[in-house]
């Protein structure tokens, strides 16, 4: 009778295998070759098999660095394997939705705006922290490294905000809420790990405490990175809606809106504060419940149930690609129509709108009082949102005023977004547009934007 060998032969799983050549440095019978093919699944270029010497040593299955890129396996399924037969497509599981737990009524708190959206975020679930310290946003971290041991959850401070980024990319694909406080030089070099979450499709929080620039300027309040957070958020073509907060109480409302919309959407939601803001010490109440985080049935989540999920933002065919953002795009088309937030003031009867986010839109609010006092009809029109810019809200407004003023602590910056929004909806160049600006760390004062306004009214100092 002939021998029939029935040793067990190395089985490769082509999408688990980086090619990275231990399997044959182990081989002492040549039976593995480098690839020249591209696998679609993983981007990489796996090894090639050709088992005729195989002896069924096993040293390529334990040389191997990936878990399931080589097992040992009988000719049974050494068969299976090599079959042109297409693999059963993997169904993911269910989401685990979240749940909302009643929290016992409490006093207001009197904090900081940085404490009062770390506050915000570990109500909302969050309970993993990357970052790197950086003024005036630390304080925010610190208190977060004060209150996520004693709630299970991990704080890390990254060696540098590059690998903060990618720490998070690696929690939230894992299906966790993650986040981190930063200022302005410290975003910027996140951006290539915001491109990647954007494309990945994988929701995270970004906290940045806007300071003055450019380069490391100083730790002074300013708006200059709306331009960063609205058209600049990385390569490629990249969104993320931008929550504008003006108060210690939006600081938490906003963190805990932010996650909700991450999971929504699957994709990055920057809080945009600016330094005064960050420092700003003021009351907040505590919301009625904190979320309990359930667990989306994308995630990466290290169980069995879970393992056919993958997240990257490559795609090696040109079509995919297309593809891909053609879907990226239609989701940008759905923020935009959903997520528009403003609040109006005195804009009634208004013939004149001043137009403010952040901490300046409490000046402009002061001055809005103040000239009304006197007899001027104006308003004040706060954007909630810088990304989607509420346009929808303020096309009414424009319609019946007689001319606009932007004050912001940036060198056109909102008006920038203003002007691009109206030109979008086809009222762009219908009203005159003023405005009050400040920089270096210098807010505009209510007296700076009560004269921009009455110089506005005389027709000075308007632009079309």
């Amino acid at each position: 009778m002939a021998h029939v060998d029935v040793r067990e032969k190395p089985v490769l799983h082509e999408e688990c295998c980086k090619g990275c050549g231990r399997c044959r440095e182990a081989c002492a019978r040549g039976c593995i070759a480098p690839g020249a093919d591209i696998n679609e699944l993983s981007g990489l270029v796996p090894i090639v098999l050709s088992l005729d010497a195989c002896n069924g040593c096993g040293l390529c299955a334990e040389a191997c660095p990936e878990p399931y890129g080589l097992e040992m396996a009988g000719p049974e399924a050494e068969r299976e394997a090599a079959a042109v037969a297409p693999r059963a497509r993997f169904v993911a599981p269910a989401d685990v939705p979240d749940a909302r737990v009643p929290l016992p009524h409490a006093r207001p708190l009197v904090v900081k705006g940085t404490h009062a959206s770390a506050i915000g975020a570990l109500l909302a679930g969050c309970r993993h922290f990357f970052g790197y310290p950086i003024t005036p946003s630390t304080e925010g971290a610190e208190l977060m490294a004060k209150l996520l041991p004693a709630l299970g959850g991990s704080f890390v401070q990254a060696p540098s905000e590059v690998a903060a980024v990618n720490m998070m990319y690696g929690a939230a694909g894992a299906g966790r809420r993650t986040m981190t406080f930063t200022s302005s030089p410290g975003f910027s070099l996140m951006l290539e790990g915001v491109s990647y979450l954007v494309g990945a499709e994988l929701p995270t929080v970004f906290v940045n405490v806007m300071r003055a620039g450019p380069g490391l300027g100083n730790i002074g309040p300013e708006q200059s990175d709306l331009k960063l957070v609205c058209r600049g958020l990385g390569h490629g073509s990249t969104h993320a809606i931008v929550l504008a907060p003006a108060t210690p109480q939006e600081m938490l409302d906003f963190t805990m809106l932010a996650f909700e919309l991450a999971f929504r959407y699957r994709n990055p939601v920057v809080v945009a504060a600016d330094g005064h803001l960050g420092q700003m010490t003021g009351k907040v109440e505590l919301p009625r419940a904190l979320v309990k985080p359930g667990l989306p049935g994308w995630a990466v989540s290290g169980d069995a149930a879970h393992r056919g999920n993958l997240h990257s933002s490559i795609l090696l065919r040109e079509a995919d690609q297309e593809a891909h953002n053609l879907h990226l795009f239609d989701k940008y088309a759905r923020m935009t129509a959903a997520e528009q937030r403003a609040e109006e003031l005195r804009c009634e009867d208004a013939d004149t709108v001043v137009v403010a986010c952040g901490t300046p839109a409490r000046m402009a609010a002061g001055a809005v009082t103040a000239l009304r006092a006197e007899g001027v009809r104006v308003g004040l029109f706060r954007p909630q949102t810088v990304w989607p810019f509420p346009v929808a809200a303020l096309l009414p407004l424009v319609r019946r005023a007689r001319r606009i003023v932007v004050v912001e602590a940036s060198d056109g910056q909102l008006e920038d977004e203003l002007r691009l929004a109206l030109s979008h909806a086809g009222a762009g160049g219908e009203v005159p547009i003023a405005h009050v600006r400040r920089h270096g760390g210098i807010l505009p004062s209510q007296r700076e934007i009560a004269d921009g306004v009455r110089k506005a009214v005389a027709g000075r100092g308007v632009t079309a």
